[in-house]
């Protein structure tokens, strides 16, 4: 028999506890449990007033509104707003009632444009995270791996300005020139002039966002900008993405916990933003630090070695054109400070150039009649040029590092760490884009991205253990 009792339900009136709407095995019941949330009164009781204002909202239903949005992937803090409102779950995680007034989508907005903004409150409350994943021995610092990936920014890719390109000092450039130096004053050479940079674009920091300017010197590098977002980067992925976005560089640990982050605009290369996340590791005991070839220059090679960390870096192809011999293919003489070119000829040490390498030519004459002439150089002169840089022996030792037992297992597991947590970030937490301006709202989606990553397993594993809120 067929019943028609629809209505008949939805006009019922009964009492209820809106704890008993939530499964017991809800996620963000077992999140609940993971983590004594009082800690956030701590970090904001600064910003508040004792005395003065109209009472505010809770400052932990504030805080949790963001993170069921960056938890659960919702695209907006509008959208998210809408989700309170209908979904018993995410009232009972925020502490409302059945028939409490969600907050506005602005109100969050307001609260950190006049409370958190120019605040490290969202990375220290990734760091209380990540301390209570340490407390419980979940995370191994041993072996680090890093890598980056891009988050594409709010701003229209037609929307662009192009500014003068701003140079800025690489992190190792001092103890770069001491060290050309020495080596030039090793071989005979004076050393290095100081480059006249003062009348040239973008010297002195001075290519702020404010000095747009369509008459650019001819010889003048400029890059592309956003008029939406200025400090996200444009950055280039194969031939066709092309796209404003910021570059997020991470790391983890084998266990896959995320241990820190930096945020950089996208156009920043993986190999110079390095330095800023290495100096967050530096007391994390770290021994092995595993990256991808983007991070594999002599740079990074010297800094990890002097300071004990092992670097473990992948084969990176000779970027070599076809029909011509690859650089391992001339053997460096060590004793002689020469190379030995496949037809058994020196090419002998002819200066050390501003970027730290070392030329090495041959004598064209003799290259002339030599009969590997059109494997080994296309040159109107019949000049090689090989060089060597003046810390090529790190990237010799890495090497060596590369081809020793384990270390081609542990690089293979970036795909089981580092990389499934971009994977999941973006296909689960809304890590694709982001729908705010300007690097610091970054940083804060980031921080609270990454928090909810962490507190998830840690929930999770503490729930297996039959631990309760600690």
């Amino acid at each position: 028999m067929m019943t028609q009792e629809t209505e008949k339900v939805r006009k019922q009136m009964q009492i209820v506890c809106i704890d008993d709407l939530v499964p017991q095995d809800h996620l963000l019941r077992i999140i609940d449990k993971a983590i004594d949330w009082s800690f956030i009164y701590d970090l904001v009781r600064d910003t508040y007033s004792d005395s003065m204002g109209r009472p505010s909202i809770d400052p932990v239903t504030l805080i949790k509104i963001p993170l069921i949005q960056y938890l659960y992937g919702i695209k907006s803090m509008r959208q998210t707003i809408k989700e309170i409102e209908v979904n018993m779950a995410y009232r009972w995680f925020l502490g409302l009632e059945l028939y409490d007034p969600v907050p506005h989508f602005s109100t969050f907005g307001k609260n950190y444009t006049r409370r958190f903004k120019d605040t490290d409150l969202f990375e220290q409350i990734f760091q209380h995270i990540l301390e209570e994943c340490y407390r419980f021995k979940l995370v191994d610092p041993t072996e680090i791996f890093v890598d980056a990936t891009h988050v594409k920014a709010r701003a229209n890719n037609k929307k662009m300005q192009r500014r003068i390109a701003q140079q800025e000092a690489l992190f190792y450039a001092d103890m770069l020139r001491k060290d050309i130096n020495a080596d030039r004053e090793k071989h005979g050479k004076k050393p290095l002039k100081d480059k006249d940079d003062h009348n040239k674009p973008g010297a002195n920091g001075n290519d702020k966002f404010e000095d747009y300017t369509d008459d650019i010197p001819l010889d003048g590098k400029t890059i592309k900008c956003s008029t939406t977002d200025p400090e996200s980067g444009w950055f280039r992925k194969g031939e066709h993405k092309h796209v404003f976005a910021y570059g997020i560089e991470t790391a983890c640990d084998k266990n896959g916990w995320i241990i820190d982050f930096t945020v950089n605009p996208g156009n920043e290369h993986d190999s110079r933003t390095f330095k800023g996340l290495y100096d967050k590791l530096t007391n994390v005991r770290m021994k092995y630090c595993i990256v991808d070839a983007g991070y594999k220059t002599p740079a990074i090679a010297k800094m990890l070695i002097d300071d004990g960390v092992t670097p473990v870096f992948p084969y990176k192809r000779p970027m070599t054109k076809d029909g011509f011999f690859r650089k391992h293919e001339y053997v460096y003489d060590e004793y002689n400070d020469a190379y030995i070119c496949p037809g058994n000829h020196f090419l002998h040490y002819s200066t050390t150039n501003r970027d730290g390498y070392r030329e090495y030519k041959s004598c064209g004459k003799i290259c002339e009649g030599c009969q590997y002439l059109s494997q080994c150089t296309a040159s109107k002169n019949h000049v090689k040029l090989v060089t060597r840089h003046v810390w090529e022996d790190y990237m010799e030792t890495c090497e060596d590092i590369r081809h020793t037992a384990g270390m081609k297992d542990l690089y293979s597991h970036r795909k089981e760490t580092i990389e499934r947590i971009f994977g999941t970030a973006k296909e689960n937490h809304g890590f694709r884009y982001t729908q705010m301006y300007g690097k610091a709202r970054m940083k804060m989606k980031v921080a609270l991205t990454f928090a909810c990553m962490n507190l998830k397993k840690l929930a999770k594993c503490k729930k297996e253990w039959g631990l309760q809120m600690s």
